[in-house]
Order: structure tokens, then C-alpha cells, then sequence
């Protein structure tokens, strides 16, 4: 329920992927180990350390409501991955429930805007870790409490350096899914 990288200033229109091939080349930009990824929505592409649902599958957690259940592997895995987002929406809920400002328009210069949106990150994140019941944190959904230690591996840690869609990364979603679907219809079948 942290933020881990925060790029204000891109208009709201701004397309996904751009902003974030922006917060990759900037200094001091987004790193993103290999071996390690982020969930994304469908506005981005799936390629490595970048997981996306995969398109023209249900997807959203309503629609598994009333005892449906996923018929294929590629539902299932959209199901898991919406139920794993659903975290990242709630941490923006919380954050806007914390900080008023961000409710609403904002009429200051770009510049003070950005530095408020980072103000209000920073100080969400500080919550977060030293408060130990947060009280706008409606659900219980995710232990805030990190007890490991932060590791600086340095200069061993290889990076992505470039964001596109792979026939490997593509296999390693659809191996994914389907480990996790038919793991999962062994045990309620």
C-alpha cells in the first residue's frame, strides 16, 4: 500500500505507454529488476517486468460475482491479476481520502501541482509505514507492516532498459496462466 515511483505532471490524456517509457529513461527514472515485474492494466503492453490481463477475457471482479467461474485459463488468470490491481486502486482511494487537495481540481501552477502530488505521496508512504492501523484503510486487504530489511544490491542487479512485447514474455504469461488455472481446478474440481 506504498508507492514506488511517482511521475506527476502528464496530462490525464497522455497514453500509458508513453509515460512510461518516459519513466524509464529518465535519470533516476523507474528501475525494474529482471526476474521481477508490475501489474499493469490493459492500457499497457505485456512485455517483460510489465504483466497485463490478457484482452477480450473477462476481466473485472463483478463479473466473477454470483458463483461464475472461469472457464479457461486465460479468465482465471484475469481474475487473480483484477484481484491483485484492486490493492493498487484501493492504495489511490486511501491516498485520496487522506489529502483532500486531490479530490478535486487544482488551480495552482503545474509546478506546485506536481509538488503537492509528491508531498502527499511521500507523506501516504510515511503513514503507511509507521502507522501501524491506519484507519482509512477500510479492508484489511494487505499486511502494511514490511518487516524486511531494505538490500541496495547495487550495481548486481541487472535492469529492463526497454519496454515492448516478447514471444518469451507472451509464453511466460500464458505458461503462468495455465499453472495457475489448472492448480486451481485440481482443488475445487
Amino acid at each position: 500500500m506504498q508507492f514506488i515511483y511517482v511521475l506527476p505532471s502528464w496530462e490525464g490524456s497522455a497514453a500509458d505507454g508513453r509515460i512510461l517509457h518516459s519513466a524509464m529513461l529518465r535519470e533516476n527514472g523507474l528501475q525494474v529488476s529482471k526476474g521481477n515485474c508490475y501489474l499493469v492494466d490493459a492500457g499497457y503492453t505485456n512485455g517483460e517486468g510489465f504483466l497485463a490481463p490478457f484482452r477480450g477475457q473477462r476481466y473485472h471482479l463483478n463479473t466473477w460475482l454470483n458463483g461464475h467461474r472461469p472457464e479457461k485459463a486465460e479468465e482465471y488468470f484475469n481474475m487473480k491479476h483484477s484481484a491483485a490491481r484492486n490493492v493498487i486502486e484501493c492504495c489511490f482511494g486511501v491516498l485520496k481520502k487522506r489529502w483532500a487537495i486531490l479530490r478535486s481540481p487544482s488551480f495552482y501552477p503545474i509546478r506546485t501541482q506536481n509538488k503537492i502530488i509528491l508531498a502527499c505521496c511521500l507523506l501516504h508512504n510515511f503513514i503507511q509505514k509507521e502507522l501501524p492501523y491506519d484507519p482509512l484503510d477500510d479492508d484489511d486487504i494487505i499486511d502494511t507492516n514490511n518487516d524486511e530489511e531494505d538490500t541496495d544490491l547495487g550495481s548486481q542487479v541487472e535492469h529492463i532498459t526497454t519496454i515492448g512485447t516478447s514471444n518469451e514474455w507472451m509464453t511466460f504469461r500464458e505458461n503462468l496462466a495455465n499453472s495457475m488455472f489448472y492448480s486451481w481446478r485440481s482443488r475445487h474440481n
